[in-house]
């Protein structure tokens, strides 16, 4: 077959499974699960893995989520498709759960987008075709959320990191793995697809102000107010704003947890989380250098003791515009040509950018959804676009990057020269994680 014949015959196979696809796609949002908890989630996914494609599954990758392999015989370059499992916290939702829970986020798409991709290059029958591998990766925690939960689990030694995909790296599940891929979804107007997208990293950051409790009423003077020193903390960073540059796209967005005990003592203890964003790794330090600056002044201001807990959170999606021609050319051949958005701008971030910056990625956005994700409006309103076709692209990408003797691939891989080393990532994300004591 030549590659077109190949890459009708993917399409024809998934438009074939549209309503198992949609099915798996359906299971997962109805059983939305935060991170690090997405048992049942890896069941779905697993079971999908192994009865409707015939796949072998490892499960409990990265303490959830799970990964098969198709074509694991084949010699060349190996691809890994990868869908996130983990639901988002928005109460306010019509479909969240007691916990609040709901696939707002729409990982729920990527898991079906995912398995629909599995299914086209599987059960086409074209795999002999392609000179190298593929993998498919559910995989976890993605939401940096519930830091306490996290904790228990890395205390326990049962995770490193709190981000699923650093996780992944950590415990060597990309060793041999030479490109990835996989997608979000976006409410894109009257657009379908966003290609080569680019997203600030951040810190994460929990602060403890530790002050002295004293009545509130009769006896302040013998108090030392906490809650005013995370106020000043916070005050003090505004006064920093103006020094972040532009281009660094900066963000500080602290949540006080707690505010102390009772109304009518001196708060002793307040908790403080928030992330540090910014456009590339040396902004995030810079960032992150005056934010601890800050913070520690307003705890000094008053009196107060002050703890900061750094936690490495996720590095900056990087662009790979030899990846993005190949995406975009199979986005045209899907007839998307003036449905296409090129390049996109996003101060949110994503773990995946910590595996852009080790090895050749790919993350566009794919419409047919409305609504901003991780709010009450975010609903899912044509399923061949925001499920079907990023599948089919998906598809028909590791089919151009693999047919014959994965003669792109190789090209690509020839030419590409990591930020990162492995080793040289562990060790930033170590630097990264501290506890600060003033």
């Amino acid at each position: 077959m030549n590659i077109n014949e190949i890459k009708d015959r993917v399409i024809k196979t998934i438009d074939e499974n549209r309503e198992i696809i949609l099915k798996a796609g359906k299971a997962m949002y109805d059983n939305p699960e935060f991170g690090y908890k997405e048992f049942e989630g890896t069941k779905i996914v697993s079971n999908y893995f192994q009865t409707e494609l015939g796949l072998e599954v490892e499960e409990g990758i990265a303490y959830t989520g799970c990964r098969a392999r198709a074509n694991k015989d084949a010699t060349g370059p190996k691809i890994a498709i990868l869908g996130e499992l983990d639901a988002i916290s928005c109460g306010d939702h019509s479909d969240s759960n007691e916990l609040g829970a709901v696939h707002a986020c729409g990982h729920h798409i990527q898991i079906a987008g995912m398995l629909g991709a599995a299914t086209g290059l599987i059960k086409s029958g074209i795999l002999e075709e392609l000179g190298g591998k593929v993998d498919f990766m559910a995989t976890p925690a993605e939401e940096f959320v519930e830091l306490e939960y996290r904790t228990k689990l890395r205390e326990s030694g049962k995770i490193k990191y709190f981000g699923g995909k650093q996780e992944l790296i950590y415990n060597g599940a990309f060793d041999d793995v030479d490109m990835s891929l996989m997608f979000h979804a976006l409410d894109l107007g009257d657009k379908k697809v966003l290609t080569g997208p680019v997203s600030n990293g951040f810190i994460g950051k929990t602060v403890k102000f530790i002050g002295k409790e004293a009545h509130a009423g009769s006896a302040p003077h013998e108090g030392i107010n906490a809650l005013n020193a995370a106020m000043l903390g916070i005050n003090n960073v505004h006064a920093q704003r103006e020094t972040f540059k532009d281009s660094d796209r900066v963000r500080f967005h602290p949540i006080i947890t707690k505010g102390g005990d009772i109304v009518n003592s001196v708060p002793a203890d307040v908790r403080m989380e928030s992330y540090v964003r910014a456009r590339t790794i040396e902004g995030m330090i810079d960032a992150n250098r005056k934010v601890n600056r800050a913070l520690i002044a307003g705890a000094y201001a008053v009196g107060a003791e002050i703890e900061l807990t750094e936690i490495p959170g996720y590095l900056p999606i990087l662009r790979h515009d030899s990846m993005e021609d190949v995406l975009a050319n199979n986005v045209e051949y899907l007839g998307l040509k003036d449905d296409m958005i090129k390049g996109g701008d996003f101060t949110g971030s994503f773990d995946f950018g910590d595996v852009s910056h080790l090895m050749p990625t790919l993350h566009p956005m794919f419409g047919g959804i409305k609504g901003a994700l991780h709010t009450r409006e975010f609903t899912t309103v044509d399923e061949e676009i925001a499920i079907l076709m990023p599948a089919k692209a998906m598809a028909l990408t590791v089919v151009e990057l693999l047919f014959g003797d994965a003669t792109k691939a190789k090209e690509i891989l020839a030419n590409f020269k990591p930020v990162m080393t492995k080793e040289e990532y562990l060790t930033f994300m170590e630097s990264n994680d501290k506890v600060i004591k003033a």
